[in-house]
């Protein structure tokens, strides 16, 4: 049994930019967007679990959807619930289009996270995070930068689950597996025996997808609110149990290559590059948890 506190909603994978580093293979050729129906039903499935203080919106890009998003935000506040908004920002082409953007969410939002770095924006990174700062001064919006170090950078931090305060390091895991993993130092396959990044046995919050996936890490599934009430998956969560979770938790992604015998290279980016390179041999097996087919490059 697990206690959800925060619900991050993917509103979206749909995405203006294709980065190198991202998770769910964010693309404007994506599929797979929430409507309103379906997000009223999500916040009183939120409701009902009793834990959710937290919803987050994030994609993909939301703000791609800005009317859904904006209405959604509204009701989530209206129930009670924090909310909280993670962006890379495209809209803030300059200080009035920021301000234009962000008015409407004053007073709603508690959490603005937004990318600011090479990955994104290149050259133009300053001038677009320099309008959403003085966007979000004005109108009171907490504010918070997600910036992810290039692969040939030391980075002193390390990522934290999905929201990384200050510069943080690569997860080799999504397009960053295939498209920056060869840059990178690599190290042996058995040495990577924990997950670093995800509190697997007790996440305290998850990532919703517009199919209804609930992603414990993005493309690892406990579940399907379109099959299954939050609660009862909250309730039922058993990780010792789970087929990819149990091997995980016993010996991180090297145990989870061993448990099932598959073949792999000798050395890997980092944990999060095995763990994923192995959930791509599983998916056929396991098709209900190693899902959708978007967070695995098939577009």
């Amino acid at each position: 049994m697990i206690k959800i506190n925060g619900l991050h909603l993917l509103l979206t994978y749909q995405c203006t930019h294709e980065c190198d580093h991202c998770f769910v293979w964010g693309s404007p050729y994506q599929s797979g967007v929430m409507n309103l129906e379906f997000i009223r039903e999500i916040l009183r499935q939120a409701q009902a679990a009793g834990s959710v203080g937290w919803i987050y919106f994030e994609g993909g890009e939301p703000f791609l959807y800005y009317p859904t998003m904006l209405r959604a935000i509204q009701e989530a506040s209206k129930l009670g619930f924090k909310v909280g908004i993670v962006s890379n920002g495209y809209w803030a082409i300059g200080p009035q289009d920021a301000l234009v953007a962000l008015q409407p969410l004053a007073g709603l939002v508690k959490d603005l996270s937004v990318s600011s770095d090479l990955f994104h924006w290149g050259e133009d990174m300053q001038r677009i995070h320099a309008n959403i700062v003085s966007a979000a001064e004005r109108l009171d919006i907490p504010l918070g930068t997600i910036s992810i170090a290039q692969p040939e950078e030391i980075c002193a931090d390390q990522v934290v689950g999905q929201l990384p305060t200050g510069g943080s390091g690569v997860m080799y895991r999504g397009r960053a597996a295939e498209k920056l993993a060869p840059q990178v130092r690599q190290l042996p396959w058995d040495s990577f025996n924990e997950c670093p990044h995800e509190n697997l046995r007790d996440p305290g919050r998850v990532h919703l997808d517009p199919f209804g996936n609930l992603h414990l890490c993005q493309g690892l599934l406990i579940g399907n609110l379109l099959q299954t009430p939050l609660a009862e998956i909250c309730t039922a969560y058993d990780p010792d149990a789970h087929p990819i979770i149990g091997p995980l938790l016993r010996g991180g992604p090297t145990e989870l290559t061993r448990q099932y015998e598959l073949p792999h290279a000798e050395t890997y980016a980092d944990a999060c590059h095995l763990c994923y390179a192995t959930r791509l041999n599983l998916r056929q097996r396991y098709p209900a948890l190693l899902a959708p087919d978007q967070v695995y490059g098939v577009l």
